[in-house]
């Protein structure tokens, strides 16, 4: 059966089945996530790219599912203070029973990319937005985590002329942005991680590189991890950790979950190959989506193996509802951009 024509996605909540229907409409590079208030479990898609993969493909709109019920709902478009029309490579987290999304980069009319600082919280019961202060340094293509449900970090990304090795925390209790010890190694931005208890895991993404005096993109095969001070979330002892292949990806994402009673960091998805919004590299060379996990378990400080899962790419995260884990849209092979709500199987490999 091919992807294109995937049926609901069940599972099994207190003995009842209950569907996670696809999105209303393909979309790609959107940001995800999902949080459980007042009982109920909400799972959000906000803004991303359509099927034509093109500049006037990028939007703001919002679709909330209530699992349990049937379908997704509309929601009011992301607002923008800058009148953007559309973002992708944003960033979404659930925290406190509200949803946070912030950054992304937008594409005018004549192909000049912007990076946006707008950030906002969204309350999924009431269906209204409040803005929130704009990131310090404007962020997209980052890596955003949550912290004793306070803190929310965003590590790395480019903001509109260059990659940036910063991590920047959002306290949720006093408002304010600050600075945390910078993310070690390269810059780079499309990067993915998670955190593990009170570890951070992230790998890879893109740099850049400079030769005969011009800069050149490139993906970074590279991996570290990071203590958090429980007593300052300021400050992360980082230290640097093998690369489970040797091969950087491109827009995966990853997610804390537990393998055989282990804690780990699961990486899901991606691509070998650097690609702008399109799918298509510089030189015109197409992305393909991976299907490999990577699992890398913290506290043993090694990498897992793992049994492959379905191929996607141009993630901006995942959601765990049940302890199932899945992607929302993304692209699937030849660069399909897919409404689909794939679930993820991770499993150690036999």
């Amino acid at each position: 059966m091919s992807m294109r024509s995937l049926p609901l996605v069940t599972l099994l909540i207190s003995g009842s089945a209950l569907a996670l229907p696809p999105l209303p409409e393909p979309v790609s590079n959107n940001a995800v996530a999902s949080a459980t208030v007042r009982g109920k479990t909400y799972v959000i898609s906000m803004m991303g790219i359509g099927p034509g993969k093109t500049s006037q493909d990028l939007h703001n709109k919002v679709w909330v599912h209530t699992v349990g019920e049937f379908g997704w709902s509309s929601m009011p478009d992301v607002p923008s203070q800058s009148r953007l029309a559309g973002r992708v490579a944003a960033n979404a987290v659930a925290l406190n029973n509200n949803f946070f999304v912030f950054g992304g980069y937008s594409i005018d009319r004549q192909g000049n990319r912007t990076t946006s600082a707008e950030s906002y919280r969204f309350n999924p019961v009431t269906q209204r937005y409040n803005r929130v202060n704009p990131i310090p340094v404007p962020v997209d293509d980052s890596l955003a985590l949550t912290y004793q449900d306070r803190y929310i970090y965003l590590i790395g990304g480019w903001s509109d002329d260059g990659a940036v090795n910063l991590v920047q925390v959002f306290d949720n209790f006093t408002q304010q942005w600050s600075q945390a010890s910078p993310m070690p190694g390269r810059a780079t931005w499309g990067l993915a991680g998670a955190l593990v208890e009170d570890t951070i895991v992230f790998c890879d993404g893109v740099g850049l590189n400079y030769q005969s005096g011009e800069r050149v993109k490139a993906t970074e095969p590279a991996c570290y991890q990071g203590k958090i001070n429980p007593r300052n979330a300021l400050r992360i002892q980082w230290q640097p950790i093998p690369h489970p292949t040797g091969q950087a990806r491109f827009r995966m994402a990853a997610i804390d979950t537990q393998v055989d009673g282990e804690p780990v960091a699961a990486f899901i998805g991606g691509s070998q190959t650097f690609y702008h919004f399109d799918g298509s590299n510089e030189q015109g060379k197409k992305a393909e989506p991976e299907a490999n996990v990577w699992l890398y378990a913290p506290k043993k400080q090694q990498w897992l193996e793992a049994k492959p899962t379905t191929a996607v790419m141009d993630l901006q995260g995942l959601v765990k509802v049940n302890d199932q884990i899945y992607s929302i849209g993304g692209m699937l092979a030849d660069q399909v951009v897919t409404p689909q709500v794939i679930p993820h199987a991770i499993e150690r490999a036999k």
